[in-house]
């Protein structure tokens, strides 16, 4: 039999699905099997569980005709368990490493009906805070044994969920036990278990990683949905009622009561779960389960503030109760302020002419928005480029009363084809367009200065499927993260309304790296739509105008920037390679944005002395890549998104990865390009042109990797990504059935 199932309910879990299932998956024990329940997800966790049962034996999946919620999902996993041990692991948690190890050994020394196991809440910010099992426990209870609740009732003082506790599965289902349906469903399974437990261990390990999710979470949701929690504690006291009275269950009742007042109080303490208008109603409730429940002989409550609250709530003195919240929060504010004053001070002393267009750009918020005006940039105002793009010329030709206008820095003026309307960054005029603009489109961030107006739509559109690790989790990799701040990053991305992805992968990596309130249009890249689109005819224009013979075999190399090691290049001689290419190899090379192009010619030309003459082109500064990927035959790149609009051509790529495993460790990735690259692979420079001189480039095998990754990556990509947008952003019409979450 295997020792422990995992049931493992899944609901909007898509961004870190991948994460809980690997996390045990990847455990050095391997005597688990997964079941995964998807709770008719509206977003991708159904097909996630699936891809994993299709890979591991031990994964299987489960999916639910209807949404059921939590309770009734884990109980749909429990019924097909064939585990010694169950445990119930959220979608969005996931397990510390190597912790099985010791889980087991403990399982098996002392067979315990329940084990209960430690957890840290980890914010999204990185920060991680251990639960109060150590605190419960001063003396940690002997490892080679375990206890009933009445020799340790300071037990119910953890906290009550179905993740922190693994209980055996035939001793569950002897109690009869479920879960409940609605919120708070831990409440009547978590303390029952405990209290009908012979054989209760506990094992001072941290083993859960506790998500406190910045939104999506049902204890960061505001409404009525909250009163729940009182149903399923009447759930508690009723089970206790039906057994058999005695002085077990009866001495163990006011700790339980003390527990059930302390839950309500902390859910009507947070200011996100309940209303103001809901607290009088939700307190009423609270006093007539304190007299309704109270224990004869009383219970242990509290001191000091906590312990006035408490006979607040007994009183029904909610005025009172009210009041006291208030100074509490008016002491917090004032010390909140007091910590903030000197950094406002200094700020303002910085005033100058920024100051004076940031009053300007305030006394425009004030005006109404223009209704047909919608603001475009991209790359930092680098100019005319990418989806931003693609999405203005499609608006122009669907939504033409839309009046789009571009910001773009004075040096890239020029470059802006004729007859776009644009201003000038750091104008009046720029100004003006921000706080004025319906509409906002930018692959990038605005700076945090632009408000986000209540009417206004914001559109991040990005620009490309990300390969390496993002936002906020590279709170993981300082070293590729240096100077960065989250805490203003997640106020600019709570602006958006839309975040653009090209497919399920980027949705998800996006949704966990940038969480926030947006809607999702997973409906491809609009600036592929070209590489879908471009006639042959336009295929030889571009090849022309950069001067590439018909016959040509023309190889693009575009390495990505490495953030943690300014200045670095991949080894790569050019000169070497065209030789190995022959007599009609041509060569582009184009660096990263981030590099400094202000001296490079706008369309292509070959670098100073740079061996190969006029076979080598440096067209860093082209004004559009998509060109430059239509030109190629092969694109060789590294962890650059290049491979994925790439991929779009069904065309040669090879990835030329030489720190391979030091920018995994160091910057982090979120794909194995070497387990699943979209074609032939090489860590070192003799390995790339070994790959050209012998055909692997594309060979059968280099052939059909790209046909997978092309079926994983490029699906959407079908000439229309910026239609579908322009029509739900622009002209508020469903951009594609099933694609908006």
């Amino acid at each position: 039999m295997t020792l422990i199932s995992f049931v493992v309910p899944a609901y909007r879990v898509q961004a870190y699905l991948g994460e809980c299932v690997d996390s045990i998956l990847g455990q050095p024990f391997d005597d688990v099997e997964v079941i995964g329940v998807d709770d008719h997800s509206p977003d991708g966790s159904g097909d996630i569980l699936t891809e994993y049962a299709a890979r591991d034996h031990r994964v299987r999946a489960l999916r639910l005709p209807r949404n059921v919620g939590l309770g009734a999902a884990r109980n749909a996993g429990l019924d097909v368990a064939c585990g010694e041990y169950v445990w119930f692991l959220d979608g969005d948690d996931w397990l510390a490493p190597d912790c099985l190890i010791e889980v087991a050994a403990r399982l098996r020394a002392t067979r315990p009906d329940v084990l209960l196991v430690d957890h840290v809440r980890v914010r999204w910010n990185e920060r991680a805070t251990r639960s109060a099992m150590r605190d419960v426990f001063p003396t940690p209870p002997d490892p080679a044994a375990t206890f009933r609740l009445r020799e340790r009732p300071e037990t119910l003082r953890l906290l009550h969920t179905a993740w922190n506790r693994l209980v055996r599965r035939d001793f569950l289902t002897a109690l009869g036990l479920r879960f409940e349906p609605g919120w708070y469903e831990d409440v009547p399974f978590s303390y029952p278990v405990l209290l009908a437990a012979e054989r209760i261990g506990v094992l001072d390990r941290v083993c859960v990683n506790y998500r406190q999710r910045r939104v999506g979470a049902i204890t960061r949701t505001r409404g009525d949905r909250h009163f729940e929690v009182f149903d399923q504690w009447h759930r508690v006291f009723r089970w206790l009622d039906e057994r058999a009275p005695g002085p077990i269950l009866d001495d163990l009742r006011p700790v339980l009561f003390e527990r059930m007042i302390w839950h309500y109080l902390t859910v009507l303490g947070n200011g996100e779960r309940i209303a103001p208008e809901l607290r009088p109603a939700f307190f009423a409730q609270i006093t007539a389960d304190h007299a309704r429940w109270l224990p004869p002989g009383g219970y242990p409550a509290p001191e000091g503030v906590e312990g006035l609250k408490h006979r607040l709530v007994a009183a029904g003195r909610w005025r009172t109760f009210s009041a006291l919240r208030a100074a509490n929060r008016a002491r917090d504010g004032v010390r909140r302020r007091v910590r903030r004053a000197k950094p406002v001070l200094r700020r303002n002393a910085r005033r100058g002419r920024d100051a004076l267009l940031r009053e300007y750009y305030r006394a425009q918020l004030r005006r109404p928005l223009d209704p047909d005006l919608a603001v475009y940039a991209a790359y930092w105002y680098r100019g005319y480029a990418c989806n931003p793009a693609a999405i203005y010329e499609a608006a122009r030709r669907l939504a033409p009363r839309v009046r789009g206008v571009w910001i773009v820095r004075r040096d890239a003026v020029d470059a802006l084809p004729p007859g776009i309307e644009y201003v000038v960054a750091g104008t009046r005029e720029y100004h003006r367009v921000l706080a004025r603009a319906t509409w906002l489109v930018n692959n990038v961030n605005f700076p945090d200065f632009v408000r986000k107006r209540p009417g206004s739509v914001h559109v991040q559109t990005h620009h490309g499927t990300p390969v390496k690790v993002m936002g906020l989790d590279q709170q993981r990799y300082p070293v590729g993260a240096v100077g960065m701040d989250f805490a203003k990053l997640l106020r600019r991305v709570d602006r958006w309304d839309y975040s653009i992805t090209s497919n399920s992968f980027s949705t998800r990596m996006w949704e966990r790296a940038y969480p926030a309130a947006y809607t999702t249009l997973e409906v491809g890249y609009p600036r592929n739509d070209r590489l879908v689109t471009a006639t042959p005819d336009e295929v030889r224009e571009v090849r022309a105008g950069l001067g590439i013979a018909p016959g040509d075999r023309v190889v693009l190399y575009a390495p990505t920037h490495r953030e943690h090691l300014p200045g670095y290049r991949p080894p790569f001689d050019p000169g070497v390679l065209l030789d190995v290419l022959g007599p009609t190899g041509r060569l582009l090379m184009r660096s990263h944005y981030f590099h400094d192009r202000g001296r490079r010619p706008a369309t292509g030309g070959p670098p100073d002395d740079a061996p190969g003459g006029l076979r080598l082109l440096d067209v860093s500064g082209h004004p559009r890549v998509e060109d430059l990927y239509l030109a190629a035959d092969v694109l060789v790149t590294d962890y650059s998104s290049a491979m994925f609009d790439y991929a779009v051509l069904d065309r040669p790529i090879v990835v030329y990865a030489p720190d391979w495993v030091a920018y995994r460790l160091a910057r982090g990735v979120y794909l194995d390009l070497l387990a699943e690259p979209p074609g032939a692979v090489t860590t070192s420079f003799p390995g790339l042109l070994d790959l050209f001189r012998s055909g692997a480039v594309d060979a059968p095998a280099a052939t059909e990797a790209r046909r997978r990754f092309r079926a994983r990556f490029c699906a959407l990509d079908d000439g229309h990504a910026a239609e579908r947008v322009v029509r739900r952003v622009f002209l508020d019409r469903p951009a594609r059935p099933g694609q908006s979450r």
